[in-house]
């Protein structure tokens, strides 16, 4: 019980889930809503007939087991399945239950995390070694530039060669295919008591590398998926629990790939949008829609708190709470944006 239980839990998909290993061999992918409080606020101030929360998609990869990069457990196919996501969310088992098989014979969290992250670094070393290949050969014409790259690429082999991630390179290759630039989130995947000793392996490889722990019970999370939502909140105070699990994850997703929210609203809909930390104004009235961008203007701009001490859009333009940005705005988590533009 683990990743394929949280992410049916995380979509409410009913995706296969069985104790034996490689149960998912095609990735299943959950379109899932990005809770935030400040959505539903925006949409009553604003008087708009309802509310779009911004997305985030999750993908059920299956684990991978040792010899992967040479494609033994169906390893290429998952491999390539890692290649289009951003992110990786590692959840490692971390209890011990008699009915569920692991693939390893027995729990062992820092083996486990270990052999995936292995099986990352191996298949970068196998592109590593090709890149270097390649470039000696056109490195043959003293090009500058093909030497600098290929001093570049034969440091981050030795880096990888050394079994560390290329998100740990000192040096910046964020355009370079590889597997193990993808930021990680580890998921410590716990029983119902909440508390593991087989965590702490997880944190300790998580600090070396700079990555964040989530510690989740899969079991917990599914059967409050199951619930009615007052049923639900009424089971978490039982509990002592404050947040679930699964809105903790999606929180820490967006910290990981460094994401925020804006939000428009009309006489339509109220809506929240994901971008970027620090992406410009004319970008994010991109997301909204490509004629906003090549027209852009200006943003009208309202910070969430200040609409929200105003009590309504005119009052906060009353007191001056509203500013007007140009295209070297960026734009901030929280920011409520009126676009003009030529169509």
């Amino acid at each position: 019980m683990g990743k394929s239980t949280l992410f049916n839990a995380l979509a409410r998909a009913q995706v296969m889930v069985s104790n034996y290993p490689f149960c998912t061999i095609d990735p299943n992918v959950g379109v899932v809503p990005v809770p935030d409080e400040r959505l539903k606020k925006i949409q009553q101030i604003m008087g708009s007939p309802k509310a779009l929360p911004a997305v985030i998609e999750f993908f059920d990869i299956a684990g991978l087991v040792k010899g992967a990069h040479k494609g033994e457990g169906l390893g290429n196919q998952f491999l390539s399945h890692i290649r289009e996501v951003d992110a990786l969310a590692q959840v490692v088992r971390c209890f011990k239950d008699e009915q569920i098989v692991h693939v390893m014979g027995e729990v062992d969290p820092r083996r486990d995390v270990e052999t995936v992250n292995l099986e990352l670094i191996l298949a970068d070393l196998i592109w590593a070694d090709k890149k270097v290949q390649a470039l000696r050969s056109s490195a043959k014409t003293g090009d500058p530039k093909i030497l600098k790259e290929l001093k570049l690429i034969e440091s981050l082999r030795e880096h990888l060669d050394q079994g560390k991630p290329a998100r740990t390179f000192p040096e910046l290759i964020t355009d370079l295919p590889l597997l193990t630039l993808r930021p990680v989130l580890y998921v410590a995947n716990v029983d119902e008591s909440g508390n593991s000793e087989k965590v702490r392996a997880i944190e300790e490889i998580a600090k070396k590398e700079g990555s964040p722990v989530l510690i989740i019970c899969s079991k917990l999370e599914a059967d409050l998926s199951e619930m009615e939502p007052a049923e639900a909140q009424e089971y978490m105070r039982e509990l002592g629990i404050k947040e679930r699990g699964l809105d903790r994850l999606i929180k820490a997703g967006y910290e990981l790939l460094q994401l925020i929210t804006f939000f428009t609203a009309n006489e339509k809909e109220a809506r929240a949008w994901t971008i970027k930390t620090g992406t410009k104004a004319p970008q994010a009235a991109g997301c909204v829609h490509s004629d906003m961008e090549r027209g852009f203007i200006a943003a009208e701009v309202a910070h969430y708190r200040e609409l929200l001490q105003a009590g309504s859009y005119l009052t906060a333009r009353e007191q001056g709470r509203l500013h007007t940005e140009g295209r070297e705005y960026k734009v901030q988590d929280g920011d409520l944006m009126l676009f003009r533009f030529n169509p």
